[in-house]
């Protein structure tokens, strides 16, 4: 009788160490496009993750994770939709985080990762539309919808006497939901939107677009658009021109080549993007800076809880398939369970083990709601003396 409890207990460990996997892990960022200098801190993030619950050694026996990086342009759908063809078919990743960019994200989502099964979890992708697409359980992200920034846009610019904008907006499906979200919430609070028109990204003279937005007028611009692409050169068209003085900046321009490009010459302009305040972020921000990367990037908070949301949804489902961890999502994202910060997810992986609840917090407090989207909270910046400086969170 020993030697089969022997026998038993031994072949229930090979059984353990034949169930650890290395967990392929891909991104699917803009790493080349009108974005790329957003791309670096998001990848980092999802790195710093996947490091965390490799050195912990509870995640599925003792799996490993590695991420497989992918370029998805931001703006190519073809090329997004081939590069997580890519890390689906040929890597065998078992999740990804992304896409970056709203419209590439819904390709990529449609054409290969519902067809194939595979979750996706965007830290960034903020288009309305995501909102209620047929995903079949498989999307979520950890961004808000653009419907609540233009409300929280709307309100920001009231809140400063400015009753007309002008609005630009990148043609494609995130620029458009943004533009048509806030010019349906200013308008409804009693604003005046005098032009809400598209321009095009890559173009080397913006004077024609910005033209047409001087002679509607306004007393300040938005600029929905992007910071590597055309919305630095609207506003670069706009200042030579003395078209507008005051811009108001979404999240698509919210980054340091912000103040880089432009500095004091956009002095008293402000914006938003998402991005907690609190614990979470505190703590994620010096788990970035021991890691050797910013975390106060845009996006890049995000990207480690989607990546965490991945990994941890594996373990309560005790299982890689996304068939089967999918439906873990949600409940490791909410309450109830014990609160879990950044560099927590060794703890987290541990109570999930023991069979306990965990409420992902993380570095953005991480809330889903509705089809599996971040309830969001905006930090709100100015341009002040050059720089950018963050004036409150709502």
């Amino acid at each position: 009788m020993k030697k089969l409890l022997l026998a038993t207990a031994a072949g229930a460990l090979l059984a353990g160490a034949a169930s650890a996997e290395d967990v392929k892990l891909g991104t699917s960022f803009g790493f080349t496009g009108p974005l790329e200098s957003m791309a670096p801190p998001m990848q980092n993030g999802v790195t710093l993750a996947a490091k965390e619950v490799t050195d912990s050694g509870l995640l599925l026996d003792g799996s490993t994770v590695s991420v497989v990086q992918g370029d998805s342009t931001c703006i190519d759908a073809a090329a997004a939709s081939a590069t997580v063809e890519r890390l689906i078919t040929a890597e065998k990743v078992r999740g990804i985080i992304g896409g970056m960019c709203s419209g590439e994200t819904i390709a990529s989502l449609q054409n290969v990762a519902v067809p194939n099964g595979v979750v996706m979890i965007s830290p960034s992708a903020t288009s309305p539309a995501l909102s209620t697409i047929d995903d079949q359980g498989l999307f979520f992200r950890t961004s808000p919808s653009d419907a609540r920034q233009g409300e929280v846009m709307a309100d920001i610019i009231l809140e400063k006497g400015i009753k007309s904008v002008a609005v630009t907006y990148t043609n494609n499906d995130y620029g458009k939901g943004l533009a048509d979200s806030f010019a349906a919430a200013f308008t409804a609070k009693g604003g005046t939107v005098t032009v809400n028109s598209a321009h095009d990204d890559g173009k080397a003279d913006y004077s024609a677009e910005v033209a047409a937005l001087a002679a509607a007028g306004g007393d300040a611009l938005v600029v929905a658009g992007y910071v590597d692409q055309g919305g630095s050169g609207i506003v670069r068209g706009a200042l030579d021109s003395g078209a507008f003085e005051t811009f108001v900046f979404p999240d698509g321009m919210v980054n340091d080549t912000l103040v880089s490009n432009f500095g004091s010459e956009i002095e008293g302009s402000f914006g938003q993007n998402p991005a907690a305040e609190g614990e979470g972020r505190d703590k994620f921000v010096e788990l970035a800076k021991a890691a050797g990367f910013d975390g106060t990037a845009t996006y890049a908070g995000e990207s480690y809880d989607a990546a965490a949301l991945i990994l941890l949804s594996m373990a309560a489902a005790g299982s890689s398939d996304p068939a089967v961890y999918k439906d873990k999502v949600m409940d490791v994202a909410n309450a109830p369970g014990e609160k879990i910060l950044p560099g927590e997810l060794g703890k987290a992986l541990q109570i999930l083990k023991d069979g306990g609840d965990v409420d992902y917090v993380g570095a953005t407090a991480v809330e889903l709601v509705g089809e599996g989207e971040s309830a969001g909270v905006y930090r709100q910046i100015e341009i002040k003396d050059g720089k950018m400086e963050v004036v409150g969170f709502r």
